[in-house]
């Protein structure tokens, strides 16, 4: 088969051209140009798709023996996955770009453009596993092998046409094994460092990239506690996430946590660990692997966040929304955040969660 592999410059995608070169693909590479740099920023190599990243893909593609093309995505990227993370901190969401850019770029825009150059399928560095259903019929999303490097949290919204084209060919494999092929195979990135989270941010400041671009997200107005009583000012929403404890300049007797952010009244109310915890949450903008969802009631494991243990819940469907009841209450749940369904080790879908009102 005629194969890309979208080549980000780190160890799993130039492994997983590896493999399927050595398995006989004709293979080459793609990597995205996503971000323009400044000329005087420092080059870190923790950032997928920058000036070090496209670098060090092409010199393992020279490694490899394989072609390798820079894909210009710029502006599909500042509309798509810029704007939008600067609008969701504007609302007093905390966005996850990393899913948007899954969506909308790599199994959108990428796979477009690697079927166009004539390949069949799009190969990347994911730790997942698709596989055929055993039904026989369409496909599956399963967590990787190595649950702690499983990044099928950041795929829930891929479809069957999509997983029918995807080859994720690292997902069986362990992160320490996946280094080990690197050494063998003499790959120069066998050792490069893991990529960063929000890989257009500036040394990782979301702070002062939101201020940059969007001033008045960063407007300075009153701490509340629960009760409405004022405890002091905050710098600027945008700065804030729910459950973070750092940066509040509050003086009190007991730790004082971000619970709830209130974009209408720019108002940051604050609270005490035990009033982080909830039991449900509501998810819009749902995305289903098997197209439908399971059911209009069904249980099945969530995650609020990539970092977060699986819990158990009731899932009750309705329209594009889903409302989520979970056994155990769960701690900082965040509006802009997925939350991701599973049933076992398989991905049945997701959404993102609501405004702070629809939960509780």
């Amino acid at each position: 088969m005629k194969i890309a592999v979208a080549m980000s410059g780190g160890v799993d995608s130039s492994v997983a051209a590896h493999i399927l070169a050595g398995e006989g693909h004709e293979v080459f590479g793609l990597t995205m140009k996503i971000w323009a740099c400044a000329a005087d920023a420092p080059i870190d190599p923790r950032v997928c798709c920058g000036p070090a990243a496209i670098e060090d893909a092409g010199r393992v593609a020279r490694e490899l023996g394989i072609p390798h093309y820079v894909v210009g995505m710029r502006g599909i990227f500042e509309e798509r996955i810029v704007e939008h993370f600067i609008s969701e901190y504007a609302r007093g969401r905390t966005p996850n770009p990393c899913v948007r850019c899954n969506r909308l770029v790599k199994f959108e825009s990428l796979l477009t453009k690697a079927l166009s150059l004539g390949a069949s399928h799009l190969a990347t560095g994911h730790h997942a596993v698709i596989r055929k259903a055993d039904s026989g019929t369409g496909h599956v999303l399963e967590r990787a092998r190595d649950s702690a490097k499983d990044q099928s949290y950041f795929l829930y919204s891929m479809n069957q046409e999509q997983l029918a084209r995807v080859l994720m060919p690292v997902g069986g494999l362990g992160k320490e094994e996946v280094r080990a092929r690197a050494r063998r195979a003499g790959l120069h990135v066998a050792e490069r460092p893991e990529s960063q989270d929000t890989c257009f941010v500036p040394r990782g400041d979301i702070a002062s990239f939101v201020a940059a671009r969007l001033p008045e997200a960063v407007a300075p107005g009153p701490i509340e506690d629960l009760d409405g009583k004022v405890l002091g000012s905050h710098r600027g929403l945008a700065l804030y996430t729910v459950g973070q404890r750092s940066g509040l300049g509050l003086a009190r007797p007991r730790p004082t946590y971000v619970v709830r952010i209130d974009p209408g009244r720019n108002v940051l109310v604050v609270g005490e660990d035990e009033d982080l915890y909830a039991s449900r949450l509501v998810a819009d903008e749902l995305s289903w692997i098997a197209g439908p969802p399971p059911a209009r009631e069904f249980t099945a494991e969530a995650k609020i966040r990539y970092a977060a243990q699986s819990a158990p819940c009731v899932v009750r469907v309705e329209g594009n929304e889903a409302r989520v009841t979970f056994a155990e209450p769960q701690r900082a749940i965040a509006p802009g955040q997925a939350v991701v369904l599973y049933d076992g080790r398989t991905v049945l879908g997701g959404g993102t969660i609501a405004s702070e009102s629809a939960v509780s």
